[in-house]
């Protein structure tokens, strides 16, 4: 008897002492803020390097600055080294370096706010000591430019993944966007680039690669490999940027992680079947203008649209779907976060129009009874275990 007593004493003190929060989203925020929040691509370079904000303070010409990232948790945003595709063999590497510099401008600018990581070692104290890390992620392998020295050039400028191609099949792999499959998958010399990349303890990132240039990585890879910011197939038939349930399967065993993208034609159908329809009017539209056509016709256009047939926006349950569905077939170790930020337009999903809003998605993760320790894995805890097997692989 003594003993349940004692066990309803130790209950009840433990009742007591646990926080009593007077909503689930406060309950979200305390969560977003207690661990590192790794998002795996914010596309925060190229949007300065077409309209310059100082980030550092409020820059609503975006969905990224240092208030709001403080508001949502945000420990460690992937700034996202982006080179068009139409880029490649003209200029690439140069505009890689101009973005870079970007970002250690960023840091030498606001010392206090940002600081620049390059191991999850560094995120993790960053955080610990209320800096936002702005690791570095390139995404088209583009800048590489056939050579093997300037993909050590940028893994000495802090470049900690690569995704091998864009929009366009290029001279490393197969594009998912892209109808002309040049290689089947790799070039030889993707190949070469791929065991560098492991050498060098650079993840592999394939998202924007095409199906056979997934699996022909995951052959290949001696470490795992991360999706930087795609999502499910499953809710998205035909969409080959997104990844099936039979190469989240593979990508599990490899060890990788997939980063679920935010914008709503990564998450719904009807999304998706929206922008096909807009990009079609949009080029009709275009063919009848000739050469009168200019680009702001094109946006009174796209705006006239948007009007006449709104957006279908995705929602936080479609993106906390895409969550659960991840974490069904692959495994609560191999499911992150990569919104996109700055990257997909005016398509994010209903209340998470920005990087404050990371503790809605946890709230709703929350309501639908997932532990903490759990979301604690999706929020960082599997990339920055990728991140150190990587490390630990490198042969430098």
């Amino acid at each position: 008897m003594r003993h349940l007593i004692a066990a309803a004493a130790l209950m009840s003190a433990a009742l007591l002492s646990a926080p009593v929060w007077a909503t689930p989203l406060e309950q979200a925020t305390a969560i977003a803020k207690r661990y590192p929040l790794v998002d795996g691509h914010v596309d925060l370079p190229m949007r300065l390097f077409e309209t310059w904000e100082n980030v550092a303070g409020p820059a609503p010409g975006g969905e990224f600055d240092y208030p709001r990232a403080v508001a949502g948790g945000l420990s460690a945003p992937f700034m996202s080294i982006y080179v068009p595709s139409d880029m490649e063999g003209a200029g690439a590497r140069a505009r890689a370096d101009i973005l870079i510099d970007q970002v250690e401008a960023m840091v030498q600018r606001a010392p206090k706010k940002f600081a620049l990581a390059r191991t999850a070692a560094e995120i993790r104290a960053n955080h610990a000591a209320g800096l936002i890390s702005l690791p570095l992620g390139m995404e088209n392998g583009a800048p590489i430019e056939g050579s093997l020295d300037n993909l050590r050039h940028f893994r000495d400028r802090g470049i900690r993944y690569i995704t091998l191609t864009h929009a366009k099949s290029n001279h490393i792999a197969d594009s998912s966007y892209d109808e002309v499959k040049t290689w089947d998958g790799l070039s030889p010399f993707g190949e070469r680039v791929v065991h560098e990349m492991n050498r060098l303890g650079i993840m592999v990132d394939i998202s924007h690669v095409s199906d056979a240039a997934f699996y022909r990585v995951l052959q290949i890879s001696n470490a795992p490999v991360v999706a930087t910011h795609s999502s499910m197939r499953h809710f998205t038939p035909g969409l080959e940027r997104n990844m099936d349930d039979d190469m989240l399967r593979a990508l599990a065993k490899n060890g990788g992680v997939l980063m679920i993208n935010f914008g709503s034609f990564f998450l719904t159908e009807a999304a998706g079947e929206w922008s096909k329809k807009q990009r079609a009017a949009l080029t009709a539209f275009t063919a009848l203008q000739g050469p009168n056509f200019t680009k702001e016709k094109g946006k009174d256009f796209e705006a006239r649209y948007r009007e006449r047939f709104p957006y279908p926006y995705a929602t936080v349950q479609d993106v906390a779907n895409h969550i659960a569905r991840a974490v069904k077939i692959g495994g609560i170790d191999h499911v992150g976060l990569g919104s996109d930020y700055d990257g997909v337009g005016d398509s994010l999903p209903e209340g998470m129009k920005d990087v404050s809003t990371y503790p809605v998605l946890i709230a709703e993760l929350l309501h639908r009874g997932m532990r903490e320790a759990d979301i604690a894995k999706i929020m960082s805890g599997n990339v920055l275990r990728v991140m150190e097997q990587v490390e630990a692989k490198a042969s430098l």
